[in-house]
């Protein structure tokens, strides 16, 4: 074939300028009917470049180009080498060729992918694998109390599905213990997730599009491999799927108000919901959601082999009752502590005191709401047993159930001192349901000792009635009613008069 510097020469010499075919065949040193033919001809069609029959590695093709695939979702400590794709294909394939041959196709597959991978440029709502996230809000009953709480949803643009999980706040925390619930039920990570420039993840947007990104989410990023995109400022509609989903989570499942007693066990009764869910028809492509997902979780990660600390930690410096301030609530150390700094671990249901070494201080469950202050009386109790008269007066004191504190002012300092060590032996898991209740049952017939307070506790605890009335297994004998007072001598004087 001709160049096409040649073929145009010969189009314009012929069409445009009248020359006759052998003229330009003379000039140009060819055939006059080849200057004939691309004169006159009028499709010039690709010429497809011509693939070499390979006999051997032909079979073989797919099965490496899909070890491939599965590879790259994959770290790559992970990924198969040549020489074991070769072994597995001569011992399960009967493959007849060399490992080189193998070794060559590797090497230019691997190229061949990487570039078209960094090539690609597709919407993210058509590609398997890739997900998009946020938060929404819900009505629910809690305490006979109708509150809004967020919810996070993960949806799957590909197939059209979703999952949800409800969380007290859209803190880091919640959105990190979120997204890692879903990896984990999943079997998988998705290679690419949309986010919206929310404060759990993004820290701060500079002006030409670059971000800080919170330290909690950026190591939990590289913890999970997943690429991460964040919408343009405004632009809520780059993640239009996720806001559908929201929308449709609301709607479906959320209204009217759930009640809700334990959180934890809500959540885990949703993960069924969405997958029922899938079991229909995709609204465009006319295939089952649940298959649509199959193809999703084809192309997910893998999942790394430990799960992520979904957690921040600080130093904070406790005040001079041991007790720290964290995102404004405020939560007990121990005494010892009191103007020291202490480590502190925040997790989205849990704020645990760690010492220099971290040692666990002492858990708390983390505050939401207008809840303002968590005290574990424990590591206090001691120190309030050796000086009730130096604490007496303190805020530490108006902290105890108000039918506590109220004893506590009327009570001797002995008194004060037995009963703080009462309580510090009874006192399980800063519970003092029963314990009021043991108080409240001693103080019915006046102000009661510590030992008092005990015995009405355990017969509380073991739920005895003090008051049965005893049925002697014997006959008693009819005793006369006995006369209180002095009015007997008058009878008996009157006896002696008589006689």
């Amino acid at each position: 074939m001709l160049a096409v510097a040649e073929i145009d020469y010969i189009r314009y010499e012929v069409n445009q300028k009248g020359e006759t075919y052998a003229s330009v065949g003379r000039k140009m040193g060819i055939d006059p009917r080849t200057v004939n033919k691309y004169a006159n001809q009028e499709e010039f069609q690709r010429k497809e470049k011509q693939k070499r029959k390979a006999p051997v590695l032909d079979p073989v093709r797919p099965i490496i180009d899909k070890w491939l695939k599965e590879d790259l979702n994959k770290k790559k400590k992970y990924h198969r080498t040549s020489k074991k794709m070769y072994q597995q294909l001569k011992k399960f394939h009967s493959f007849k060729g060399s490992d080189r041959t193998v070794r060559d196709y590797v090497s230019r597959r691997k190229k061949e992918l990487k570039e078209t991978m960094e090539d690609a440029a597709l919407p993210l709502e058509s590609i398997p694998g890739t997900a998009q996230v946020d938060f929404g809000t819900a009505p629910f009953k809690y305490m006979s109390e109708v509150i809004d709480l967020p919810y996070l949803v993960m949806s799957f643009p590909n197939c059209n599905g979703f999952y949800f999980q409800i969380f007290p706040s859209e803190n880091t925390e919640c959105l990190l213990e979120g997204l890692q619930r879903m990896f984990h039920h999943m079997g998988g990570v998705p290679q690419t997730i949309r986010f919206d420039n929310f404060s759990p993840a993004v820290k701060k947007i500079f002006s030409k599009g670059e971000r800080e990104l919170t330290d909690t989410f950026e190591r939990f990023v590289l913890h999970y491999g997943f690429q991460y995109e964040f919408c343009n400022p405004g632009k809520g509609n780059e993640k239009g799927h996720v806001e559908a989903m929201i929308k449709y989570v609301r709607n479906n499942f959320l209204l009217p108000e759930n009640t809700i007693v334990d959180l934890d066990h809500f959540n885990e009764t949703l993960w069924a919901l969405a997958e029922e869910d899938r079991e229909r028809l995709h609204y465009d492509k006319q295939v089952f959601q649940s298959k649509l997902y199959e193809e999703d979780q084809a192309n997910w990660l893998m999942l790394p082999e430990k799960k992520f600390e979904c957690a921040r930690y600080q130093e904070v410096k406790a005040d001079k009752y041991g007790i720290v301030t964290i995102d404004k609530k405020q939560y007990s150390t121990t005494p010892r502590f009191a103007k020291q700094k202490v480590r502190v671990s925040i997790t989205y249901n849990e704020v645990t005191i760690l010492n220099e070494d971290n040692d666990v201080i002492v858990k708390h469950d983390r505050l939401y709401g207008v809840k303002r202050k968590s005290m574990i009386w424990q590591p206090y109790l001691d120190l309030l047993s050796k000086r009730p008269r130096a604490i007496k007066y303190s805020s530490l004191y108006n902290q105890f159930p108000f039918v506590w504190s109220d004893y506590l002012r009327n009570c001797t300092e002995e008194e004060q001192k037995s009963t703080l060590r009462l309580l510090g032996s009874l006192l399980k898991n800063n519970d003092f349901s029963l314990l009021n209740e043991a108080l409240t049952m001693a103080s019915s017939h006046g102000h009661p000792s510590a030992d008092q307070i005990k015995h009405c506790f355990y017969s509380l605890l073991h739920q005895d009635n003090t008051y049965d009335t005893i049925e002697p297994n014997i006959s008693v004998p009819q005793m006369p009613a006995a006369t209180r007072g002095l009015s007997h001598y008058d009878s008996l004087l009157q006896e002696r008069g008589e006689s």
